[in-house]
This record gives C-alpha cells, sequence and structure tokens, in this order.
C-alpha cells in the first residue's frame, strides 16, 4: 500500500478529523430566565482527581463570549433521541431550544432531558489553540442515566452498534 501525502487546506483538514468519532454534548446555562447554549463534539474528559473536563470552542463563536459568564454551565451527553436537538443547538440563527427540554439548576446550569449524563461545571482555564479555545472545565457533581450516546462521524450523526461478545 502506498501512501500519498494531501496538502493541508480546511476542507481536507476537516476531512480527515472526520474520520475520528466523536460524541456530542450540549453546553448550556440560563441567564435571567433565559436558555443560551451550544453543541460540541470535542468533549473529553482530562482527570479523575481533581474531576476536570473540556471541550473545544470556536474563536468567532458569538454564544461562548456570552455563556463564559454562567456561575455554572450545564453539559449535557446527548442520547440518540437528540438528532434534532443536535442540529438546533448548532444552529448560527434562530431559537436553539426550540421544542427541547430542559432542566436548569439554582446556579444557572442547564441540562437537556433525556441525556446520558449532566455535568453541573465551573470553567477553570480557556487555552487559545489556533482558530479554537480549549476550555477547561471542574465537574461539581453529575448524573447518569441509561441511554446510548448519539455519535458524530463524517459530518453526519450515527447510533452505536453494541457488538455481543
Amino acid at each position: 500500500m502506498t501512501l500519498t501525502q494531501t496538502g493541508l487546506d480546511s476542507a481536507t483538514l476537516r476531512h480527515a478529523f472526520g474520520q475520528f468519532p466523536s460524541g456530542v454534548v450540549a453546553i448550556c446555562a440560563a441567564f435571567d430566565g433565559e436558555p443560551m447554549g451550544l453543541a460540541a463534539s470535542s468533549f473529553v474528559g482530562v482527570s479523575l482527581d481533581p474531576p476536570l473536563v473540556a471541550f473545544c470552542v470556536q474563536d468567532t463563536s458569538t454564544t461562548w463570549p456570552k455563556l463564559r459568564t454562567g456561575e455554572r454551565l450545564g453539559v449535557s451527553v446527548l442520547g440518540e433521541v437528540h438528532e434534532g436537538a443536535v442540529r438546533t443547538l448548532a444552529a448560527k440563527t434562530g431559537n436553539r431550544f426550540d421544542g427541547l427540554a430542559t432542566t436548569t439548576t439554582d446556579e444557572g446550569a442547564m441540562f437537556v432531558d433525556g441525556a446520558c449524563a449532566w455535568l453541573d461545571t465551573t470553567v477553570t482555564q480557556e487555552v487559545p489553540a489556533g482558530d479554537h479555545v480549549i476550555v477547561l472545565m471542574r465537574v461539581n457533581w453529575l448524573e447518569m442515566r441509561d441511554a446510548m450516546p448519539i455519535v458524530f462521524h463524517r459530518s453526519g450523526f450515527s447510533r452505536l452498534q453494541l457488538c455481543a461478545e
């Protein structure tokens, strides 16, 4: 097999990065009762002690500058039932919460109902990384549910197929 090098233009990089499947999370908070949130497929667990997670957001995001000011942010690991919600939360315009059931804590963290897991987080650090920012968050508490996650792969959404052992 012969390997062929290709250019590093944005379309080629997006295609190459899309070869790696990832879960999708909603990162949300309420400000004066108004919901705000975004979808991210770059979520990762970072540390068990202390409990830390991270995600990446484009530095051109118009949502993140407001969302980052929240006392607490809710991270919802989205499930198979949330394909429509992912598309709505990722939209540049319109009501990102249209038809979406949510739960909000007294501290303002907002969660998507029916998600696989809820993580109540606090932003601890932001690290510039090219055209994105890596956001590090401490997990204050979490709740898990018995649901299967939605998977983002090759610019589309899929369901996991579990193999019998």
